[in-house]
């Protein structure tokens, strides 16, 4: 069964893979999986070049007209923020909710319908995103929905912003661990796949829970 339909040109965001920016289909094939109806989609990412993905398991978030995701886990992005932008106390605002924008964990890490494994397991793959130059660039287009965040804020305020980011992660990973206090197993699981900064983060946080 096809759990999403697509079509030539629509422009679609992939959920666990924002930094790839916003693609645009440019083919659709209908394929049997394990006796199962499926799409096989291409789309063309800004700063990945050409993907061929299976809309089950991509589940590719569909980009409207004005900008706005219609999955269930969509935010607002700095664009549409800017789309609102207005001048004085308005433009103030819109200043500060870009900030917030681009500081907020994504909604399938606190997701509260999602199970803890995979709460925690969303979250440790955020720790991709190490902060070297071209993490920094690849962390900023995934919060920002940018093609290109430079030409919107310049490298020292992504640095500071990309701080309080991390801030948020290490709080949110570290009230994950402590509901993980009793399930050891599910924690050495999920770290034998996990990014550096992961696991050295994690194992300084464990230090943390009571």
């Amino acid at each position: 069964m096809i759990e999403a339909t697509y079509k030539k040109g629509d422009r679609v965001r992939h959920p666990s893979r924002p930094e790839w920016g916003v693609g645009v289909v440019n083919k659709i094939e209908v394929v049997t999986r394990d006796a199962s109806t499926d799409l096989r989609v291409w789309v063309r990412f800004p700063s990945v070049g050409d993907k061929t993905l299976l809309a089950s398991v991509a589940a590719l978030e569909i980009i409207d007209d004005q900008g706005f995701g219609s999955g269930i886990h969509a935010r607002p992005t700095v664009t549409d923020l800017d789309l609102a932008k207005g001048g004085g106390w308005l433009g103030a605002i819109s200043k500060q909710s870009a900030d917030n924008v681009m500081t907020a964990l994504a909604g399938e890490a606190t997701d509260p319908f999602a199970s803890l494994r995979r709460r925690f397991e969303y979250s440790v793959q955020l720790y991709r995103f190490d902060g070297s130059p071209t993490r920094l660039v690849e962390w900023s287009i995934a919060q920002s929905g940018l093609d290109d965040p430079m030409a919107r804020f310049n490298r020292q305020e992504l640095e500071q912003l990309y701080k309080r980011w991390l801030f948020n992660l290490d709080a949110h990973v570290l009230k994950l661990l402590g509901e993980l206090r009793r399930e050891k197993s599910i924690i050495d699981q999920v770290l034998l796949t996990a990014p550096p900064l992961a696991t050295r983060t994690i194992r300084r946080l464990q230090g943390m829970v009571k």
